[in-house]
C-alpha cells in the first residue's frame, strides 16, 4: 500500500491523504482518501494517526513534482501486525 499527500499548489482548497491499494504486480486495486488541514508529510502523519490508527507508514516520504506543477509525496504503508 501506498500513501500520497498532496501541497494544493493551485489553491483548489482540497487537502487530502490518499491511500492506494496494490496488487502483488503492482497494479491498483482502489483507494480512499481522507482530509487534512495543511498541506504536506507532517499534516499527513498527524491525520492519518487520526483516521486511521493501526495503520503505519513503513518508509520515508518522497517527494515528487507532477507534470502540472503540484508537489507530493509518497510512502508506502502496511496496517499494524496484532
Amino acid at each position: 500500500m501506498t500513501l500520497t499527500c498532496y501541497n494544493d499548489t493551485h489553491g483548489y482548497g482540497w487537502r487530502h491523504v490518499d491511500l492506494f491499494v496494490h496488487d502483488a504486480a503492482g497494479r491498483e486495486l482502489d483507494w480512499v482518501h481522507w482530509q487534512v488541514c495543511e498541506d504536506g508529510p507532517d499534516a499527513a502523519d498527524a491525520a492519518t494517526a487520526k483516521v486511521e490508527p493501526t495503520l503505519r507508514r513503513t518508509s520515508p516520504w518522497r517527494h515528487g513534482v507532477s507534470e502540472n506543477g503540484m508537489d507530493y509525496w509518497v510512502a508506502d504503508a502496511a496496517w499494524e501486525e496484532e
